[in-house]
């Protein structure tokens, strides 16, 4: 099953304190620019993701 940027996001940011699970800062930028709100919503989380991906300066 592949993970999109929202399953990621989450597995991340619900980890426990003591895991080492990194996220790539492709998808942690653009997502902590939304609002806490914002970065519960599957869909938001998952456009401003590909959004940053289109960027020219893109990481």
């Amino acid at each position: 099953m592949t993970k999109d940027a929202f399953d990621q996001w989450w597995e991340w940011a619900t980890k426990p304190h003591n895991s080492n699970l990194e996220i790539n800062v492709s998808i942690w930028r653009p997502v902590s620019m939304l609002s806490p709100e914002d970065r519960l919503d599957r869909q938001k989380v998952n456009e401003a993701v590909a959004r940053h991906k289109e960027e020219p300066d893109a990481d």
